[in-house]
């Protein structure tokens, strides 16, 4: 009777490791084949966001990154640990991202052929195209990225010398400080043309930008325009609600017409914004506004009208104010009263009910190529005062890829950095260190003398 005990129970076991081991392979089968992860840290600190994941998948050819960095650092310690753990969030999306340490101070040659200056300095190369990073984090690693995906040279330049808001400058009415550094950080060449001194636009101009301009533009600045556009140049035109000052050929050239007025809004009133505010909140379909679900915002913007024509094709990127309407006298607006709409009344005469077109792109096949214009009837929301409202720079950055047949960036943009810092106040640190000095240490002794207890009992 034992030795059949014993036999069966030997059996039993057997097959108990035997179903185990099974189970293990069949799992171990699944995790090469399907690989499924979740990030459960706080602000996923371990995990890519989305526009990064979607970079890497533009890259069609494998990235090498080769770090210059010793074993340690007298500052950071194992900086080659911080690196190659950093990395492999992006490794875990491109296989093919190949990642070489360097010790600088052993192999000076190489160091000195890559002009590295820095421990810790790396060199991302693809596609032919390499940048030296000092510092780290996604988004400057997926910016880098982003830049060496452009696998040719694209240059932006806006009109200078008659006021006009600077691509490069600082200025609250420029749009340098947003906008022109989210173009740098694409990796677009900026540059200014004044046409008083270029004898033509230059053939090699990705987009033109042209802003308000606060003089009168020239007649032989105007042809140069206008020689521009008929040679299929692409064109960001962003008008504010002034006189034209000379470009009135160019709105005749594109068909279009730009009457007087200001779009108010009551939408902006409810969110607490000048009514002189349009906000966009749904966007027609378009290249320019696919996955593009962010709030924007224009102060002061006037309406776009045009001509149907045989020329162009017109797409509306932007409509607003479905409840408001155009106004037509010039309002003073008074952001400090309760009521947003007291100082901007409806007049059946003259104002034009929404609701108002303020975006839209024109399109046309010239010189055997597709030429793709933009213009927008509000020019301050890429100044430097405004742009940080909702999506107004990422809006811009589509306008401008899809101008540079660039579609496949957009909507690709690296933002900021996560913070994973954990800021307390002095109540809710003395909260948390009573819980761990005295509670913590109290529950355990109470349970400690409880059990204590029962077994003495027993």
């Amino acid at each position: 009777m034992l030795r059949k005990f014993l036999k069966t129970h030997s059996l039993r076991n057997i097959l108990f490791v035997l179903v185990l081991i099974g189970i293990a392979t069949g799992l171990g089968y699944l995790a090469t084949r399907h690989h499924v992860q979740r990030d459960v840290t706080y602000n996923t600190i371990n995990s890519l966001e989305p526009g990064s994941v979607e970079v890497l998948k533009q890259l069609d050819g494998p990235v090498n990154i080769s770090v210059y960095a010793t074993e340690q650092d007298a500052r950071l310690g194992d900086i080659r640990k911080i690196i190659r753990d950093f990395l492999s969030l992006y490794q875990r999306y491109k296989t093919d991202m190949q990642l070489v340490f360097i010790d600088p101070e052993k192999d000076e040659e190489k160091a000195r052929a890559a002009q590295i200056r820095f421990n810790g300095e790396m060199v991302v190369e693809y596609a032919g195209r390499s940048e030296h990073l000092t510092k780290i984090n996604e988004p400057i690693l997926t910016s880098t990225l982003l830049r060496l995906a452009h696998t040719r040279d694209q240059t932006v330049m806006y009109l200078d010398g008659h006021g006009e808001r600077k691509l490069d400058g600082i200025a609250n009415y420029d749009l340098g400080s947003l906008f022109g550094a989210k173009l740098k950080q694409n990796g677009f060449h900026l540059g200014s043309l004044n046409l008083a001194l270029a004898q033509e636009v230059p053939s090699n101009v990705s987009v033109l930008v042209i802003t308000q301009p606060q003089l009168e533009l020239m007649r032989g600045e105007v042809d140069k325009l206008l020689r521009y556009v008929d040679r299929g140049g692409n064109l960001l035109w962003l008008v504010d609600a002034e006189p034209l000052r000379g470009l009135e050929r160019l709105a005749e050239k594109l068909d279009l017409l730009l009457p007087p007025g200001i779009v108010i809004d009551p939408a902006a009133s409810g969110m607490n914004a000048p009514a002189t505010w349009s906000l966009g909140a749904t966007y027609p379909p378009h290249a320019i506004t696919r996955n593009f679900n962010l709030i924007t915002a224009f102060p002061s913007a006037r309406p776009l009208i045009w001509n149907e024509s045989t020329d162009w094709q017109h797409n509306v990127l932007v409509e607003v104010a479905p409840r408001g309407w155009v106004s037509r006298n010039k309002p003073s607006d008074k952001p400090r009263d309760e009521n947003r709409l007291s100082g901007h009344p409806f007049d059946k005469q003259h104002d034009i009910p929404g609701p108002a077109v303020i975006a839209m792109a024109l399109q046309r096949h010239i010189n055997d190529r597709e030429q793709r214009i933009v213009v927008v009837g509000n020019g301050a929301f890429l100044a430097n005062s405004y742009a940080g409202n909702g999506g107004n720079v990422d809006l811009g950055m589509n306008m401008v890829h899809w101008l540079a047949s660039e579609e496949r960036f957009i909507n690709l943009q690296p933002h900021a950095a996560k913070d994973s810092s954990l800021m307390l106040s002095k109540v809710q640190l003395e909260i948390i260190s009573g819980i761990f000095l005295l509670v913590l240490p109290l529950l355990l002794a109470g349970v400690g003398i409880y059990i204590w207890r029962k077994r003495r009992r027993a």
